[in-house]
């Protein structure tokens, strides 16, 4: 299962600079499992000021992407359109590289709990097979 950008606007209201998932790569809703991509330019930009001379993705970005990769799986499986979902807690969050332009990020995220109105997930972003961010999210869906 490959959805690019357009399809991905269709099911997440962020738009740019916001919209942080470039593809989703594999989508499970029964298993509750969600493989997606986000390609870091150089213009990106946040990278216009974090930092100048030294630009790496800001650590809370890569949880946000994270958290829209969440955010398409529980919207498709509770089949909510013009749906949103917000951040309840964030659990767990460690950076174990910094991600700098160049880099493609893969996210892998897997729903712990999720209901027609809350969701908790777990997800781990990758560049070249090694883990730079992971963290258990708790989301709200929003309806309209």
């Amino acid at each position: 299962m490959y959805e690019d950008v357009m399809k991905i606007m269709e099911v997440l209201p962020h738009r740019y600079p916001f919209l942080l998932v470039d593809r989703i790569l594999d989508l499970d809703l029964e298993n509750l499992k969600v493989v997606a991509l986000k390609n870091v330019t150089y213009n990106e930009p946040f990278f216009v000021g974090h930092f100048p001379n030294n630009p790496v993705m800001p650590g809370v970005l890569i949880i946000e992407a994270m958290a829209q990769v969440g955010a398409y799986m529980m919207l498709k499986k509770a089949q909510i359109e013009n749906g949103t979902v917000l951040f309840a807690s964030i659990e767990e969050a460690k950076f174990r590289k910094p991600v700098v332009p160049g880099d493609q990020l893969i996210f892998e995220v897997e729903g712990i709990n999720i209901k027609k109105s809350m969701g908790k997930i777990k997800g781990v972003a990758k560049v070249d097979g090694q883990v730079v961010c992971e963290a258990t999210l708790m989301a709200a869906v929003r309806k309209g």
